[in-house]
């Protein structure tokens, strides 16, 4: 049984009081680990306020990005070694958002990923298709192809490990949502492209997040999915109310 996992991503939003207020709203509360797994992406700025802050609480930490390289001449660019070091629990790698402005490609990706575990954290790996690619129907060949890359050459016990997030480029912050079984589906895709690379046991417990869109009010559907394991949220984790109404549909 693979116990779901809720991680908001914040963005490139809320000032320092602001996270920590949220914290501070949400860290009594939180539902045990045992239930599910609570994560938030903070802005790099806030992280090790944020990571001093849960102290304590069942609330885990996820950077919104890194580098590929520990040290280096990388201006302006995150250590994944710094990350670690201040005890970051979680990294979202591959959001569309960093692929269309930033133009990072699946190669990017999989050297990240292999930095992440390299310094005792954990990837969340996003993939996602755009709208032409769906009515086009090669969704499920373009997502088989990130995965592929981006898994390329990690052992069995560390994809048992990470997280993918399957968000469809054209359901994030746009209001608009793939139906459960659309997203169940492809996130299928993404359990068997796992099979394919991997063995049974290895796509059984890796855990597959849907993106796009979700709130506290259709977030049952998805995870009442059997290939849905959790939720990758953006605007919907910005308000402490709802992401901790979130975490409580499914506990």
């Amino acid at each position: 049984m693979r116990k779901p996992i809720i991680a908001g991503n914040w963005k490139m939003n809320k000032t320092a009081a602001e996270a920590q207020a949220f914290v501070e709203a949400v860290k009594n509360a939180i539902p045990s680990n045992e239930a599910v797994d609570s994560v938030i992406g903070s802005p790099t700025l806030y992280l090790e306020k944020m990571v001093s802050d849960r102290e304590g609480t069942e609330l885990k930490v996820a950077a919104q990005n890194c580098y590929f390289e520990d040290t280096g001449a990388f201006t302006g660019e995150v250590s994944p070694n710094a990350l670690g070091d201040l005890g970051v629990d979680y990294v979202i790698i591959g959001h569309s958002e960093r692929r269309e402005y930033f133009h990072e490609t699946d190669e990017d990706i999989n050297k990240k990923a292999h930095a992440i575990f390299r310094n005792g954290m954990i990837p969340i790996v996003c993939c996602g298709e755009t709208l032409e690619q769906r009515e086009a129907g090669e969704t499920a060949e373009w997502i088989k192809g990130q995965i592929t890359n981006a898994l390329k050459d990690l052992t069995e016990g560390q994809v048992s490990e990470l997280v993918i997030a399957y968000e469809p480029i054209w359901a994030i912050g746009t209001g608009k949502s793939s139906s459960a079984e659309e997203a169940d589906e492809t996130c299928g895709v993404v359990r068997e492209t796992v099979r394919e690379l991997y063995n049974g046991a290895t796509a059984d417990a890796v855990r597959i997040q849907y993106g796009g869109s979700v709130k506290p009010e259709n977030i049952a559907e998805y995870m009442a999915k059997s290939n849905i394991d959790g939720a990758l949220v953006g605007g919907a984790s910005l308000e402490a109310e709802s992401f901790l109404k979130l975490l409580e549909a499914v506990k």
